[in-house]
């Protein structure tokens, strides 16, 4: 009788031992998903050299994750290994005539069968907790796309860095406002030798639709200013191209400035949008608008003016966000920017934009809630 109570706590621990075993290897494996993860995680938040609010206390969420990981499997591991010498110390007492140690043994076997049970209740807790990992991994990964997104979208638009063109400097500042996607753009490239063209555009609204609209406008006004000499029929040709009739609330005010080396000249028409302004010979001229706004009406007719362009002319480029920096119920207005550039002319392209936002909010008595862009171009 002895023989067979050892023996079937022998197996009984055995099985235990197993079943411990198992869910030990899966909490091996969640545990080393997690630090992956984890790991993952670290060498992304290195690469983008960001530190944002909260930062902290997602990184303490994290190790806890990690160290809640490792504790299952060190506990799962110790149970697995406790049943296993208890089923050797088993078989090894089913040798011996002592019948105390055949009475521990059966007092030992209750716990090894109530194990089994709790074993597979266990699989299943650990089954569970790995999938809501996953989910949280997952929803994780959706957040920071939803966060990188926006930045993708401000990179095509109005990206950090100019190319360099010959006989002209260039410089640009952008400051994304509260929505969650950019509408204003602005672009700087060379039509063809020797001629040089400047776009800046806001589009209404906020959203994605808007900053697809803005990515469509930027880019078919490449196309369309090589195809066509005179920028007001580039911009003729935009507004036909872009015209929804079944998005009435969307509009788009834009500027195009081409300067032209060979020809001594600087052309420009403008949908709609505020002033530009252009220091020559000594004095600050508005490059005001030449047409409607883009999107109105599919058959909108715009024009262009000439300027002669000098060396040393600069022309500053804006969208709407700049001027309506608000103290109480006075903006900054489109004379400030001119101001500031009769008064400072011969800043270097970059300082001259970084001035003029800086003194957007000097002036401004809350943040700049909308997208601002500014763009500044010089011949040398």
């Amino acid at each position: 009788m002895q023989e067979i109570i050892l023996g079937i706590t022998a197996a009984l621990c055995f099985v235990a031992s197993f079943s411990w075993g198992r869910i030990a290897r899966y909490r091996w494996r969640f545990y080393q998903q997690v630090r992956l993860a984890m790991a993952s995680r670290r060498e992304a938040e290195a690469s983008e050299d960001s530190e944002e609010p909260g930062g902290t206390a997602d990184e303490e969420g994290a190790h806890a994750a990690e160290a809640l990981a490792r504790s299952g499997f060190l506990r799962d591991l110790h149970a697995a290994s406790l049943y296993l010498l208890l089923a050797i110390i088993a078989m090894f007492l089913v040798t011996t005539d002592t019948e105390f140690w055949t009475v521990l043994m059966l007092v030992v076997g209750v716990p090894a069968a109530l194990t089994m049970m709790w074993g597979r209740k266990s699989g299943s807790e650990f089954r569970m907790a790995r999938e809501r990992f996953d989910i949280e991994r997952r929803a994780q990964e959706a957040l920071a796309q939803e966060e990188l997104a926006p930045r993708a979208w401000a990179g095509r638009l109005a990206p950090e860095d100019l190319a360099s063109f010959e006989g002209f400097a260039v410089g640009q500042v952008y400051l994304a406002g509260s929505g969650l996607m950019a509408g204003d753009f602005f672009d700087v490239f060379e039509v063809t030798p020797g001629r040089l063209a400047a776009v800046i555009g806001d589009v209404a609204g906020k959203g994605i639709e808007s900053s697809i609209t803005a990515f469509q406008a930027k880019y078919l006004m490449r196309v369309f200013l090589r195809q066509f000499r005179d920028p007001a029929q580039a911009v003729e040709e935009l507004n036909r191209q872009i015209f929804n009739v079944e998005r009435t609330e969307e509009f788009i005010s834009l500027v195009v400035i081409v300067f032209d080396t060979g020809a001594g000249t600087l052309r420009y028409a403008s949908a709609g949008h505020p002033t530009a302004w252009l220091w020559h010979q000594r004095e600050v001229l508005p490059l005001s608008a030449t047409g409607p706004l883009l999107m109105l009406e599919r058959g909108s007719g715009y024009f262009s003016r000439e300027i002669p362009l000098m060396r040393g002319d600069v022309a500053v480029l804006y969208t709407d966000g700049l001027i309506e920096a608000r103290r109480g119920d006075d903006h900054f207005g489109e004379e400030a920017v001119a101001m500031l550039l009769r008064r400072e002319p011969l800043l270097d392209p970059s300082e001259l934009c970084r001035h003029l936002l800086e003194a957007a909010r000097d002036f401004s008595d809350t943040p700049l809630g909308d997208d601002v862009a500014i763009l500044a171009v010089r011949r040398t």
